[in-house]
């Protein structure tokens, strides 16, 4: 290990036991990529997450859900769940089986669900509790189609003060992986995706393009096969993951918005006026990120990544990852 990388996870882990953990809320669809931001989020010594929300996206609302138990019982992890809505405000489901397998896992065999974590209230119903019993501002993540958040918005725009806020995975600087010019999460809900970005609660946002440079290369792999039974899942998953190639990189998008509350630095990001499209024929749910001043002066403004530092990138996410060795 390199001189440099064990100043790294020294200073990685000085900060995680300095500061006080973040309370977060995770909308999710799980989808490969998902599984690992769930991995490094629920072993983090920063982060109290209150929630899991099942989202609408990658795989149905019935196979995310079961994809979120399977998952905490495989990381061993008590957290309470909550079922999403099962389909866009306005529009009809589209999913990404192609990339993620029928099951959303690329059809890996996780353990069976226990529903003792599921909670009787709906994601809405159970984000809007734990927001209202907080003593401190909650961070909303989403890393799915944002279908939940937005619904929670329009029931309890109260809600909005309690709410520090949202991290997002989603838009794209230019071409999309949905559409011409969409992201898959924005274009799947685009309503859901304007709302929440005009809720007038801060907005960070890891686009297409970070995921694009921030790949986990074969040797990255191969070295999280080593850690144990995680491990072993991850480097399984990865193989037949097509967000990407397992020779040459993979996308692990949904990590970057784990990685804006844990890493910051990793990130440049550019603070721009953004509008959401929702009426375009072969457009909506594309990401308008303003860099010439072409929006009017008062819109929506969105901290987005515009850069990203690749090798701290794969070492970060590495030793994220590594946590999970002894398991």
């Amino acid at each position: 290990m390199s001189r440099r990388k064990i100043k790294y996870l020294f200073l990685v882990r000085m900060r995680q036991m300095s500061e006080q953990k973040i309370p977060v809320i995770i909308d999710t669809d799980p989808g490969i990529d998902d599984a690992a931001a769930l991995a490094i989020a629920l072993n983090s010594q920063q982060l109290d997450v209150k929630l899991i929300s099942a989202a609408a996206g990658n795989v149905g609302i019935t196979r995310t859900l079961e994809n979120v138990l399977r998952l905490l019982t495989f990381f061993d992890k008590k957290i309470l769940v909550a079922q999403g809505a099962q389909s866009p405000i306005l529009r009809n489901l589209e999913t990404a089986v192609d990339i993620h397998g029928k099951n959303g896992l690329g059809n890996y065999q996780l353990p069976a669900p226990s529903s003792s974590l599921l909670v009787k209230e709906s994601a809405v119903e159970k984000i809007h509790q734990i927001l209202t019993e907080s003593q401190v501002k909650v961070t909303l993540i989403g890393i799915a189609p944002l279908t939940n958040y937005a619904l929670l918005l329009k029931t309890y725009p109260s809600d909005i003060s309690k709410i520090k806020e949202f991290i997002l995975m989603g838009g794209a600087w230019g071409r999309g992986n949905f559409n011409v010019l969409t992201e898959f999460n924005f274009g799947v809900d685009p309503e859901a995706a304007k709302i929440v970005i005009e809720s007038g609660v801060p907005v960070k946002i890891a686009p297409l393009e970070a995921g694009r440079a921030a790949l986990i290369k074969p040797e990255i792999s191969n070295q999280i096969k080593q850690f144990g039974k995680v491990g072993r899942m991850f480097f399984d998953l990865f193989k037949t993951y097509r967000g990407g190639s397992f020779a040459t990189g993979l996308k692990i998008y949904d990590a970057l918005a784990i990685g804006i509350l844990l890493a910051p630095e990793i990130f440049e990001f550019r603070t721009v006026k953004v509008k959401i499209e929702t009426s375009g024929t072969y457009t909506a749910g594309a990401s308008l990120f303003d860099l010439k001043g072409y929006l009017p002066s008062n819109s929506t403004t969105a901290e987005v990544i515009e850069k990203v530092d690749e090798k701290r990138f794969s070492e970060w996410f590495l030793t994220e990852m590594s946590y999970w060795k002894n398991l």
